[in-house]
């Protein structure tokens, strides 16, 4: 059997970001345990229109992210801290996910969801991270224990590494959280089905 399907959402529309730098070392170490991943990074998500539930249908991008999100056993987010919030392309793509909301899981219904916040400030952080957790809750989504709030100020390394063991540690925290709730909830799925 395959591994969880992780799905990365978030990152800025500049290519780069620390935030999207971020998220795809989640990746990473979600992949190291096992995982297959799936990123909507930042260039992604500025493609999405801004949604709008009319008669007009899903794009074919906005039809892509529903897909994914149908698909994952688990999600992580991260979003920069903008004015104590999360931003506008981050915040535009979860809007777009209303597409699954008649769906039989709809939502993030079920899923373990990790959040990782590149802030100024720890205030921004801080109450981005709640943001967005308030988000998840609203969404039907399990947020993970653990929330990632990092200073967006020399993050990494010219290779893309975290300059500082605690930042890796929490970015890392976040993916494992999501990828052991994700790998308990598809054993209590395959469990159920015997």
């Amino acid at each position: 059997m395959s591994g969880p399907l992780i799905v990365g959402i978030g990152g800025t529309p500049r290519a780069g970001s620390a935030t999207e730098r971020a998220l795809i070392l989640a990746l990473r170490q979600a992949e190291a345990g096992g995982a297959r991943t799936r990123l909507f990074s930042g260039e992604f998500l500025e493609r999405l229109p801004h949604f709008n539930p009319g008669p007009a249908g899903p794009s074919a991008e906005q039809a892509e992210l529903a897909q994914a999100v149908r698909d994952a056993d688990g999600i992580i987010l991260a979003t920069p801290g903008y004015h104590g919030s999360l931003s506008g392309v981050v915040k535009n793509a979860l809007d777009t996910l209303e597409l699954t909301s008649r769906d039989e899981r709809p939502y993030f219904h079920g899923l373990p969801v990790g959040v990782i916040v590149t802030a100024a400030g720890p205030q921004a952080g801080g109450a981005t991270l709640m943001a967005v957790r308030g988000i998840i809750h609203a969404m039907r989504g399990w947020p993970t224990p653990y929330g990632a709030a990092l200073s967006a100020a020399n993050l990494f390394d010219a290779s893309g590494e975290c300059l500082e063991t605690r930042d890796a540690g929490q970015i890392a925290t976040v993916a494992d959280q999501v990828m052991e709730f994700a790998q308990m909830r598809r054993a209590q799925l395959q469990g159920a089905d015997r």
